[in-house]
């Protein structure tokens, strides 16, 4: 047979060490899926993994204390081990961090500028550094980012551009050409109308006003941004601008890339339109889901709302979670996640439905004959309305799993488990038995057995370990995928045995109120642990400021310096750019006073200032230096001298 593949991507996420339920959403569904083309016969290939360059890890690590690569180790840790709780079977979890990923990028940024894809111009807009997002006038909302809400600093700075602008007709083509490609066709829509109907403009794709990235080759000065850096991961995963693309050739282009709704943007418009300009295949079809919601409101740290994963798998393991997220919520619409409806699911569903089906065939079989599975006889009509449906319902969840409707194949399977126990109260074994019908109770036992080895069969890409379990007391193994369209594989004679119940009633009450309490918990302890180690750094800051000795102080170089020139900086509401005349020198020092100064009123003041800084660059502007005030809560003044002083002379 031929050997199918089968490429999935979850996002290459921010990395984030606050992981909650909404976050997991999209790798449990890419796992299950996974799973799903695996038992199918396909090659199915996962790849997930980290974005951890760019200004917002930068600031972030140093908040923290740390050099940004310590910083995202940490953090990437934390998710690999949440991974591992709800037993995800990633195939590469790719880090943008990666020497071989870095290499690769760079290789992918010079070829598109030799193409001419790429080209060197000013950018002049609205930057949002919490989305790493650039926009233009009309498109900010209110003055702020459209998708955030934050603030927005205007900029005026030197970048590198791809020329997005070309692939707009393209684009729309493809769209029209498969419709496949987009789905929901919600999100294709919204994708014409609101960002491809009046045209595309050319991207910025580097930048120079921070330095955590990839430098761009043949032009250090400028670090390669997010677009190119973090999308190229779904190529670099494979292999991609390696010594060995081996992987590369086997699995792109892409089956499916699945994602949250509010990034499919970046997906569907930048990166096709950089796979065309590289030459290369496009992936088969963007899925962009929906959030989960608690109690209608999106999860958020701001609103005290978070829902973790790890509390619930601790209590109820994690196919309790995994059939939840995939049966209640509709995949690619929202879905509201509330302790009480988990619990109600898993009181109905799994309970009553599937683990009390399993508990009451296992027993009957060991109370009418020892535990040994009988043979079969004559066959019913009843018998026959069942077996049809257990043998056709294979094709109903393979005609959904294609649609990625994962609730829907769900139910599909649990109309199975349904008619099964519909079966039993239509057959009543329990009569069969006092009457010593025997060769008809043997062939009723049978069936049921029969009914659920293709049952656990069905449930082991949603629930592996249930299904494990459940093979357990039949005491057979798995048949394969293929097995669940026959009926009467299971073998007379076979012995079954006793197992814990798979699912324990619940009472509601009682456990939301615990479940509650579990959540809160891990709430309050990560709140603790962050609070913690910024008080450790508090601490450490004010030792460090302590004390030092004169040795330390004759290190710093402090001089007069004259203002000749002031003015606003061009990326950054709070910064001033001065020109100084420091002795016979003039230099340029950036300094963070605007609030409370007018430019004008500091041109010819004497002024304070270190000279020996190491240079930084700051939103862009190089600041050779530091200038020296005092603050008194909010008030803040230059420090300068009491007599006039010539600039250049020295402070001692």
């Amino acid at each position: 047979m031929e050997n199918k593949k089968f490429y999935i991507t979850t996002p290459i996420y921010y990395p984030n060490d606050n992981l909650h339920l909404g976050h997991t959403y999209t790798t449990i569904v890419a796992d299950v899926l996974k799973r799903f083309k695996r038992i199918q016969g396909f090659d199915a290939f996962l790849v997930t993994g980290t974005d951890e360059h760019g200004q917002k890890i930068q600031e972030a690590a140093a908040a923290a204390g740390k050099q940004p690569k310590e910083y995202v180790d940490e953090i990437v840790a934390s998710a690999k081990k949440l991974w591992k709780s709800l037993d995800i079977e990633y195939d590469k979890f790719i880090r943008s961090t990666d020497p071989s990923h870095e290499k690769a990028v760079a290789g992918i940024f010079t070829k598109l500028y030799e193409k001419g894809e790429i080209y060197k111009d000013i950018y002049k807009g609205h930057y949002c550094t919490p989305c790493e997002a650039f926009w233009t006038d009309t498109q900010l909302e209110e003055g702020k980012c459209p998708d955030c809400g934050r603030e927005v600093d205007y900029r005026e700075e030197e970048s590198y551009f791809f020329r997005l602008s070309k692939y707009r007709d393209k684009l729309l083509e493809h769209y029209e050409n498969h419709p496949e490609y987009i789905l929901p066709v919600s999100r294709k829509n919204e994708m014409v109308n609101n960002f491809l109907k009046d045209g595309l403009e050319d991207l910025s794709v580097s930048r120079s006003n921070f330095d955590w990235g990839v430098k761009v080759p043949f032009d250090e000065k400028h670090v390669i941004y997010v677009w190119i850096d973090a999308l190229s991961c779904y190529l670099t995963a494979l292999g991609y601008g390696s010594d060995n693309e081996e992987l590369f050739e086997k699995f792109w282009p892409a089956n499916v890339h699945l994602m949250a709704k509010e990034i499919i943007r970046f997906h569907v418009i930048i990166w096709p339109a950089l796979l065309m300009a590289l030459d290369l295949p496009l992936p088969e079809q963007t899925f962009a889901h929906g959030w989960i919601l608690f109690d209608d409101d999106k999860m958020s740290k701001s609103k005290g709302n978070i829902v973790y994963a790890e509390p619930i798998i601790e209590r109820y393991g994690v196919d309790a979670l995994k059939y939840f997220v995939l049966r209640e919520f509709t995949f690619g619409q929202d879905g509201s996640f509330t302790n009480e409806k988990f619990l109600q699911r898993l009181n109905s569903d799994l309970a009553n439905d599937l683990g009390n089906l399993i508990s009451r065939t296992i027993q009957m079989v060991v109370k009418y004959n020892a535990g040994i599975v009988p043979g079969v006889g004559e066959i019913e009509t009843v018998d026959g309305d069942l077996i049809d449906k257990a043998v056709n319902t294979v094709g109903a969840v393979e005609a959904e799993m294609e649609k990625l409707s994962f609730s829907t194949a769900l139910e599909e399977i649990w109309k199975l488990i349904r008619r099964t126990n519909k079966y039993i109260d239509e057959t009543t074994p329990w009569i069969l038995g006092k009457e010593g019908n025997t060769e008809r109770l043997n062939t009723v036992l049978y069936n049921l057995i029969e009914s659920i080895r293709i049952i656990a069969q069905l449930i082991e890409p949603f629930m592996p370990h249930t299904s494990m379990k459940i093979n357990e007391q039949l005491g057979i193994a798995p048949m394969g995928w293929n097995s669940t369209s026959e009926f009467g594989l299971y073998l007379p004679g076979t012995e079954v045995s006793r197992g814990e119940n798979l699912f324990q009633r619940l009472d509601l009450e009682e456990e939301k109120e615990i479940l509650a309490k579990l959540n809160q918990e891990l709430v309050d302890s990560r709140k603790a642990e962050k609070m913690s180690l910024e008080n450790a750094k508090e601490t450490e800051a004010s030792e460090a400021k302590t004390e030092i000795t004169i040795d330390d102080f004759e290190k710093c170089e402090f001089k007069v310096a004259e203002v000749l020139d002031c003015n606003f900086h061009p990326n950054a509401d709070k910064l001033l750019v001065f020109k100084l005349k420091i002795g016979d020198e003039v230099r340029q020092i950036v300094s963070g006073i605007r609030k409370h100064y007018e430019p004008e009123e500091l041109i010819g003041k004497k002024v304070i200032a270190i000279t020996n800084l190491k240079p930084v660059v700051l939103r862009g502007v190089e600041s050779n230096g530091m200038l020296l005030s005092a603050a008194n809560g909010e008030d803040l003044t230059l420090l300068t001298t009491m007599a006039d002083i010539e600039s250049g002379a020295e402070i001692s």
